[in-house]
């Protein structure tokens, strides 16, 4: 038998590279995508040498319209069977909706929703048909929240991840295509700089997990078949929390955390 195909979106940093390492270490070969080449090749040095890893490193901006079409011609291209679609990019930004560019909410809802669920799409036919699959989709602990009014583009669109992979996970029951959703808090990924998030109350009063620690969480949970991991017992209560409280209290809360440190 060959050996396994996992393909990763957002590979170059953070949770996505440390998740590439989890593979590559259990045998896989890989297909990752990120903008950043010169990033990947680096780590595709690393993994062919401690490993023997042969990874495939697609370049493209995924944040575009009708990305996941072209991603998913580009993966056929390389192999018509993965068996892993690891749907970890994403991006965020802070600030009040009124005032984000435009072009900064478009691209974020292109990467963090429409890419992911065309990637999905086109995955899980050959899976369904293999009778064996796994898709682990990146939400986040925000996805748990009624809204999140200084992030709120970013909130929302992880409600959404965590929704639909809850969705999709009952509709293929019984398929032997399992789909995780990997809910992490804050996560030290270089994230919280790119989404200004680093000045808010939040990131000020928590401390970060290591993305290495988040990525063996979500990797053991997709292992297992989980359908939603949350790392961390104090995420886990607060994954919980929005249940015992007002949507209007919660969304009080979270304005006052993602309000800018003064």
């Amino acid at each position: 038998m060959g050996k396994k195909t996992a393909v990763i979106t957002g590979a170059s940093s953070g949770i996505g590279m440390e998740l590439a390492r989890l593979f590559a270490a259990d045998g896989y070969d890989l297909i990752v995508a990120a903008r950043r080449a010169e990033r990947l090749q680096e780590l595709a040095e690393e993994l062919g040498g401690s490993h023997g890893t042969t990874m495939h490193i697609i370049q493209m901006d995924i944040a575009q319209p009708y990305a996941g079409k072209t991603l998913w011609q580009a993966i056929s291209d390389i192999t018509p069977d993965i068996d892993v679609l690891v749907n970890n990019a994403g991006v965020g930004d802070a600030g009040d909706f009124a005032g984000e560019l435009p072009e900064v909410v478009e691209r974020m809802i292109h990467l963090n929703i429409s890419t992911l669920t065309a990637l999905t799409r086109y995955a899980l036919p050959g899976m369904i048909e293999r009778k064996c699959g796994k898709i682990l989709n990146v939400a986040s602990l925000a996805g748990f929240q009624p809204g999140g009014p200084g992030m709120a583009v970013y909130y929302a669109s992880k409600s959404y991840v965590l929704s639909f992979s809850r969705a999709i996970r009952r509709e293929l029951r019984g398929t032997g295509v399992s789909v995780t959703a990997l809910c992490p808090g804050p996560t030290s990924t270089g994230f919280e700089q790119t989404a200004r998030a680093q000045h808010t109350l939040l990131f000020h009063w928590t401390r970060p997990m290591a993305a290495s620690v988040v990525a063996r969480k979500g990797y053991r949970g997709m292992q297992r078949g989980s359908g939603v991991v949350v790392p961390g017992l104090l995420n886990k209560l607060l994954a919980i929390s929005p249940g015992f409280a007002p949507s209007l209290i919660a969304l009080e809360i979270n304005r006052f955390l993602l309000s800018e440190r003064r």
